[in-house]
């Protein structure tokens, strides 16, 4: 069974998030921050990678445009240069249906790092200790 293709899609810039409709009925509020750490491109999930790469940074990134790619997908180009993701029906809806598990993961495995949603800096001191490089 293959996943629906939304009925329509609405960028929500003030509350930076994008709408999925479905002809059932159902409405999801996928947040920008979310779309783009969660782009299904070489940059977060590599080559064939089962966890995606930490991107950190992302909570103020918008859209400037959606762009149809044939019948089966949309290109998002983000305001941080970032377009190289295809979003297909089934990546948008498995997004949809899995964000609160997949976005809790995410804040975990990012404090765990010492990352941060509002920069892409790594501060090393907020590292847990096994990731910190040994000193000369």
């Amino acid at each position: 069974m293959s996943a629906p293709k939304p009925t329509a899609l609405k960028l929500r810039r003030q509350s930076r998030a994008l709408e999925l409709r479905y002809a059932d009925g159902s409405v999801h509020e996928l947040p920008l921050e979310y779309l783009r750490v969660f782009s299904p491109s070489a940059e977060v999930w590599g080559h064939g990678q089962a966890e995606p790469n930490l991107i950190g940074g992302k909570r103020e990134v918008g859209i400037t445009a959606i762009e149809p790619v044939g019948q089966y997908a949309v290109r998002l180009r983000f305001t941080d240069g970032h377009d190289t993701g295809l979003f297909s029906w089934p990546v948008l809806h498995d997004l949809a249906l899995n964000h609160d598990r997949y976005w809790s993961t995410y804040l975990e495995r990012i404090a765990a790092m010492g990352m941060s949603r509002d920069s892409d800096i790594v501060k090393l001191a907020a590292l847990p200790k096994t990731y910190r490089p040994a000193k000369p």
